[in-house]
């Protein structure tokens, strides 16, 4: 299958121009002004912008918690990313505790296998590293796996110490791989989850003020320290606040490699959203939590001022009838966790250009290009140019669009955006030379998705 894309504006992390697009079988071959070529697909972009496929590095598909697991599994998933102009995702397996990680793997890829839609890869969530198992970090970075999770939040359930988080970064400063942090002090959390629900307030508005922004904040700084003492990069997960931001701002103007990503909810929503009335608050719960609305225009410069590199969504939905309801008369039985695969694109748009708070190249770096280098996918995905897979993506700029759960795709009930109206939608969308989105429909099929083996993260730096 051969497409031909025709007079579209082609927008890069470093370029804006108009140009034609020759795509064979899975590849970018050709890219020049008014090619002949014959091809058997041609699409006409004229007026339109021609971006690389969207890239979220943070996504939680057919994931168990609390009781219950997350409802998109990885084809609904990966539908929902496609039809919001993501190609490419990173999801999360987990080690069992006491045992593999290639276990851990064996069970995702059993879980994407035949079902995703789009190209996928994984990181490894460690939770426990006895000595002897050090050297299965190095296995799964020669299998493409070359990303590790530690957690310095959920005592008992994810949570490692600062020796074992030590230790994986140590590993990583050897094998290229990279550590991703979740920071939050999660022994003080603990405590004051406890306090607060000995007290009786059970409401989710507790979820967030029992989890607080300072707690993000030293977690950050502490992580921070870890990396330096071990001598190699790291890279923070969700950021929320200013607390957490300041730290990563401090590391990097002293020349650290310290990466950060935030998400739409973050950049969206605040405290006031957990705290409307009727449970309605559970819709918001995910963890680190909303924070107050000041903290919103902070992490839109930091993304401004490269503080913060990438936008992912941490994308991990619950239902609000039959699964965050769990938690109706206590906010720690709520599952944490929110949906928002779909719109990432739309949200980054309307906030970042149209808003005028930076530019089409600085879009697509945060949501494509930026992720594909720190995560070792780059220039294979990430960018458009010759030999570049042609994960490509026709936005219109002009195009309205109302978020909803009345029209989204993920398989989850509500949306944490809904009602929010942005300019600029995706009109097709190609993975690796397919057109799987046109028309508003589905062209795609179950089990197309190729996992990704990813590179260590050495062009990230570059």
């Amino acid at each position: 299958m051969s497409l031909l894309i025709k007079n579209g504006r082609i927008i890069t992390a470093e370029q804006d121009y108009i140009a034609d697009i020759y795509i064979e079988k899975d590849k970018i071959t050709t890219i020049g002004l008014s090619l002949n070529i014959q091809a058997d697909k041609i699409i006409d972009a004229k007026g339109k912008y021609v971006i690389p496929g969207g890239i979220d590095v943070h996504t939680h598909l057919d994931m168990p918690f609390g009781g219950t697991t997350s409802s998109d599994d990885f084809e609904t998933g990966t539908i929902g990313a496609a039809f919001g102009g993501t190609t490419s995702l990173i999801d999360f397996a987990i080690q069992p505790k006491g045992k593999s990680m290639r276990e851990g793997l064996d069970i995702w890829r059993k879980k994407a296998e035949g079902k995703a839609t789009i190209d996928y890869g994984f990181h490894m969530i460690i939770t426990d590293l006895p000595d002897e198992r050090i050297c299965e970090m190095d296995d799964m970075v020669a299998e493409g796996v070359t990303s590790f999770k530690l957690f310095l939040a959920y005592p008992n359930v994810l949570m490692v110490d600062d020796a074992t988080i030590f230790k994986a970064l140590k590993q990583t400063s050897k094998n290229g791989g990279l550590v991703c942090m979740h920071a939050e002090n999660g022994m003080v959390i603990d405590h004051i989850v406890k306090e607060t629900v000995a007290k009786g307030n059970l409401s989710p508005l507790y979820h967030a003020l029992s989890r607080p922004a300072a707690a993000e904040g030293e977690s950050t700084n502490r992580a921070i320290a870890l990396a330096e003492m071990a001598g190699t990069p790291i890279y923070i997960v969700h950021l929320t606040c200013n607390d957490a931001l300041i730290k990563v701002s401090e590391a990097r103007d002293k020349g650290q490699p310290v990466f950060a990503e935030t998400c739409p909810q973050y950049l969206y929503l605040s405290i006031d959203d957990i705290s409307k009335p009727d449970f309605e608050g559970a819709k918001y719960v995910f963890s680190p939590p909303v924070r107050e609305k000041w903290n919103q225009e902070k992490l839109w410069a930091g993304l401004q001022k490269n503080d913060l590199q990438v936008v992912s969504t941490d994308h991990c939905p619950f239902n609000f009838k039959g699964q965050k309801d769990m938690g109706k008369d206590n906010f720690t039985k709520i599952p944490n966790g929110g949906p928002g695969l779909e719109n990432r694109l739309h949200l980054m748009y309307q906030g970042g250009v149209n808003e005028k708070r930076f530019s089409l190249n600085r879009w697509v770096e945060i949501t494509s290009t930026n992720p594909a280098k720190i995560f070792g996918m780059y220039p294979r995905k990430g960018t458009i140019t010759p030999g570049s897979d042609a994960d490509i993506v026709i936005w219109d700029p002009q195009k309205e669009h109302t978020i909803s759960a009345k029209t989204h795709h993920m398989r989850v009930d509500y949306s944490m955006f809904e009602g929010k109206k942005v300019k600029g939608d995706t009109d097709l969308v190609i993975s690796r030379g397919e057109v799987i989105v046109e028309n508003k429909k589905f062209l795609g099929k179950a089990g197309r998705g190729n996992f990704v083996k990813r590179d260590t993260h050495g062009a990230a730096w570059n």
